[in-house]
């Protein structure tokens, strides 16, 4: 059988992380983060997570090491990959590609309630953060964050509980591999 790579991609806040954790242990496949390895780098060259992000607004090598370490790391073993850019930097026959999202008003309270900070906080924090991103990937990569097309699933969990939003994944995950399997 041909390696089982599943890209969760979405936005901060849309629960991407929780689903792809559980989807990982569900199917005991290996769990990669996009954000561990962005920590682990950052170990490595001696930087705090903080410092290191601001090193990396003006350092697009980092983004590229990053993005280029969880590609090959993906290669190796059947995996879950989260990171908000998954569907772009998974090997070209990954079985599936998955975007969790949510509106920007659910995922600043997650956000709010996951960083214990006001609603009023989060909703600043991101909108920056994402305005940032967004900016250096279409710099970067010429990737367009919003666009939806680059995957076979698209899961607004604005309504969802984890665990339906789980449930919904874990079906489409399912059949993806059992056609893997198949052929």
């Amino acid at each position: 059988m041909k390696l089982a790579v599943v890209a969760i991609g979405g936005p901060h806040g849309s629960g991407k992380s929780s689903i792809a954790k559980k989807i990982a242990n569900e199917f005991n496949m290996t769990y990669l983060s996009a954000g561990e390895v962005f920590r682990k780098l950052a170990k490595e060259k001696n930087y705090t997570i903080e410092e290191f992000t601001n090193y990396a607004l003006t350092h697009s090598e980092i983004d590229k090491e990053i993005d280029n370490r969880t590609a090959e790391l993906s290669k190796q073993s059947n995996t879950v990959v989260d990171a908000q850019l998954a569907a772009y930097f998974t090997p070209k026959n990954s079985v599936l590609k998955i975007c969790i999202t949510a509106s920007p008003e659910i995922r600043y309270e997650r956000i709010s309630k996951r960083q214990q900070i006001s609603l009023e906080e989060a909703k600043n924090e991101t909108i920056i953060r994402e305005e940032v991103e967004n900016q250096r990937f279409k710099e970067l990569y010429k990737i367009n964050v919003n666009d939806l097309n680059v995957y076979d699933a698209v899961i607004n969990t604005d309504r969802l509980s984890i665990q339906q939003t789980f449930n919904y994944t874990k079906a489409i995950v399912k059949e993806a591999l059992n056609l893997i399997t198949e052929h």
